[in-house]
């Protein structure tokens, strides 16, 4: 199978779920709040949005216009159907882009946000690329894969540190956000519940259904077994990482 076959399996795959990354309408709105008020002029996007499970809820909660952003279009015909569905479509729309070529001019948003998907890129990097779009004082949100604690067992160390290198410590991640020229304003861990009930639990279902639409499929099985092991190292080792809220105000 080509490598486009294979991003459209997991077009497929993911497009069946409200979110495709951890996370809860809760923690969004825990985020938002340390985030200061917003006007009906505001420019808020959110970059990496998916299904935009997440971008309905910051369009419930803000009075402004948001712009959803994904590379899949899959991922955003979902979106503008939840957000007709939502009465949402006057002030959410959803734009076909990267995350590292912004649709918008320089120094124009006031809110970037982007849940479960800047490893797309790299923190560093993404936090670095998206300061210049925000306006000064405005602010960027982003969930990232972290480490809890300063050891950890070689089994999970060497499964992230391959999966995605750019994992590292809070204070450390924290200290990217203000090289990157932010001041650093929170952080905070999303409960385990955002990874065992609203992503893994959501993907039982949809990956038996998955399974039988694809019988001899072997990248589909790979793709179903890959999610399974990684929910299996959650459920060991979530002492050990987790997602992380960091909320950053740029500066000058």
């Amino acid at each position: 199978m080509s490598e486009e076959m294979d991003f459209e399996l997991i077009c497929e795959y993911y497009s069946q779920l409200d979110r495709q990354g951890p996370g809860s309408k809760e923690t969004t709105l825990k985020a938002l709040d340390f985030i200061g008020p917003l006007s009906e002029n505001a420019k808020v996007t959110d970059l990496g949005c998916g299904t935009g499970g997440q971008t309905i809820t910051l369009a419930e909660a803000l009075p402004c216009n948001i712009t959803g952003v994904d590379i899949f279009p899959q991922f955003l015909n979902k979106l503008n159907d939840q957000s007709e569905l939502h009465g949402l479509s006057k002030r959410l729309h959803a734009v076909q882009g990267s995350m590292e070529d912004l649709p918008f001019d320089k120094n124009s948003l006031d809110l970037i946000w982007s849940e479960g998907a800047i490893y797309n890129i790299g923190f560093e990097q993404g936090l670095r690329l998206w300061h210049e779009y925000l306006k000064v004082g405005g602010y960027v949100a982003v969930t990232e894969i972290s480490w809890l604690t300063e050891n950890r067992t070689e089994e999970i160390e060497t499964y992230w540190n391959g999966a995605y290198p750019g994992i590292d410590t809070i204070p450390n991640k924290m200290q990217q956000l203000q090289s990157a020229g932010y001041i650093p304003v929170a952080s905070f861990v999303i409960p385990e519940s955002c990874w065992l009930e609203n992503y893994y639990g959501a993907q039982k279902e949809v990956q038996e259904s998955f399974l039988k639409n694809h019988t001899s499929n072997p990248n589909a099985i790979k793709l179903i077994e890959e999610q399974r092991e990684e929910e299996a190292l959650y459920r060991k080792y979530k002492d050990y990482y987790g997602y992380v809220f960091y909320i950053g105000k740029r500066v000058g």
